[in-house]
């Protein structure tokens, strides 16, 4: 992955992609795979917004049941269990429990009945996905750290887990090598008409601030959150808030769907790369698009709604990261955010610029498809889609076998098994760069933190070939150490160091780039 901002000009593009998170990325991969000549903009880092802030689950969606949005259920059902089959490095089973106490909401014989609809609709071949019902000694044996006191119960069932930002970075790669020009850090400035139709656009190299007219016969704005700061987005869509908390491990390689008691909403405890994400909360937003923070009262939400079910209780100091983002939801009249629907919707205004509006990590792969069959519509082709039978990092041959095979090598060369485990996760069958990268360099095979499954070897490959930018790229984006772990200024500058021949780094840079991240 290079990144070359000259290759935007100076040609006319069948389709310009604004915004590179999860829907920009789907988009440009599949129309670039249809044949279709594709430019791919990001004024951040890839999945620098709220592409890299999810619960990182690929998921129908339980709690949907609940307000009967079943067409979402049953379409996010279907994408998981394609991308569990397609992309089995990218996207892994990840079991959920859910407790029933004496005085929970949604009590026992409801829950049945809506687990029992969600494995319907799901219809899955893999019995490992259906849910189990538990009785008391069995459910506080299979979580130990949860309270028991009037415990009832409870029941466990499938769903599935990916790394989100990972998942863009691996998407874009996929355009990349299908074609498109992909640059990152490049800026939308304005757009271009020609009697009255959108025509290309401007935009501006944020690294040197040189700028560029982009040609282009169709665009699609996948912006996200900053589509709906415009005026024509602010009819279109509305804000919501979440944050997740990453927390110690517990005692379980299993997730917890759980409910706060305070309102009765919907929150995970969530098993990931060794430590506990916490979240999410959901409230309307309003504020700095460009510094979406983390605040006191939102940690002590999720604090409190944890501690109501842990034998120990969390505190502030057990707090290890966070991190927050926006979601962007169609426009509706609920009065709270958390019942407002995640569904997705396509808007095209008057100059023929299509906008992506709404939707989910789980389902924007169905999404995507339909974006580039409006604009394969708009440009007179037929090429069918063809992202449910590919994926860019996927491993030819048969999964198990090849990953029995690449932990095998990896033992050999001195990984331990933890940290294989998340390196073949992270990247399918490029895993091997990582390999000779350590067969140059035994030394490369360690950890770069001891609590951590990340080595050496891994950051070099992000670091030489995946278009980062800046140490927050690498450390948040590339391996999410900066939410994963309190990196002092020492290791900061360690790892910076480590990197800086590959990244071009003087001793100035390094200062810099060690700053930027303790700022953030």
């Amino acid at each position: 992955m290079k990144r070359d901002f000259s290759l935007l000009g100076n040609k006319q593009f069948d389709l310009l992609v604004c915004g590179g998170g999860i829907y920009g990325a789907w988009t440009a991969y599949d129309a670039a795979l249809r044949g279709l000549s594709v430019a791919l903009v990001e004024q951040g880092d890839w999945a620098s917004a709220t592409s890299s802030a999810s619960s990182k689950l690929i998921h129908g969606g339980l709690r949907y049941l609940e307000s009967l949005d079943f067409k979402l259920v049953k379409k996010a059902l279907a994408e998981r269990q394609m991308l569990l089959a397609a992309a089995p490095h990218r996207v892994w089973p990840l079991r959920f429990g859910v407790p029933v106490y004496a005085d929970s909401r949604v009590g026992t014989l409801q829950l049945k009945a809506g687990l029992s609809m969600y494995d319907f609709m799901a219809d899955s071949p893999n019995p490992d996905m259906v849910h189990h019902h538990f009785d008391e000694a069995a459910f506080a044996g299979r979580f130990p750290f949860l309270s028991e006191n009037c415990l009832k119960g409870g029941f466990t069932y499938g769903d599935a887990q990916t790394d989100d930002a990972r998942l863009v970075l691996e998407l874009v790669s996929g355009a990349l090598a299908a074609g498109a020009v992909c640059v990152n850090y490049c800026k939308l400035t304005g757009m271009l008409e020609t009697d009255g139709r959108v025509s290309g656009a401007t935009v501006q190299d944020i690294l040197n601030h040189s700028g560029a007219e982009i040609s282009a016969r169709q665009i699609v704005n996948t912006t996200g959150q900053w589509t709906a700061a415009s005026e024509q987005g602010r009819e279109w869509c509305q804000l919501d808030k979440g944050i997740h908390l990453v927390m110690p491990a517990l005692q379980t390689d299993e997730a917890l769907l759980l409910t706060a008691k305070s309102d009765g909403r919907v929150f995970f405890m969530i098993p990931w790369y060794g430590m506990t994400l916490l979240g999410t909360t959901d409230a309307d937003y309003r504020g700095d698009l460009d510094h979406v923070t983390v605040e006191p009262e939102e940690v002590a939400y999720l604090l409190n709604a944890a501690n109501h079910y842990l034998k120990t209780a969390w505190t502030e100091q057990d707090v290890v990261g966070s991190y927050a983002g926006v979601r962007v939801m169609k426009r509706g009249d609920k009065a709270l955010p958390s019942s407002v629907s995640r569904d997705w919707e396509l808007k095209t205004a008057d100059n023929g610029a299509h906008y992506s509006i709404g939707g989910k990590l789980t389902s924007a792969r169905e999404d995507a498809a339909c974006i580039v069959n409006a604009v394969c519509e708009q440009l007179g082709s037929d090429a069918p889609c063809a992202t449910r039978r590919t994926f860019p990092w996927a491993p030819e041959a048969d999964y198990a076998r090849w990953f029995v095979a690449a932990s095998t090598q990896a033992t050999q060369l001195g990984i331990d098994l933890d940290s294989a485990k998340w390196l073949i996760r992270r990247h399918g069958k490029c895993v091997s760069e990582v390999f000779r990268i350590i067969e140059n360099n035994p030394g490369a095979a360690e950890r770069i933190v001891p609590a951590l499954p990340f080595i050496h070897a891994d950051l070099l490959l992000c670091a030489r070939n995946e278009m980062a930018v800046h140490l927050v790229d690498l450390l948040r984006r590339r391996m999410p150490l900066l939410i994963l772990a309190k990196l002092d200024e020492g290791t900061l500058r360690r790892i910076a160091v480590y990197v800086a021949a590959e990244m071009g780094w003087d001793e100035a840079a390094i200062a810099f780039e060690v700053e930027l991240c303790r700022q953030r």
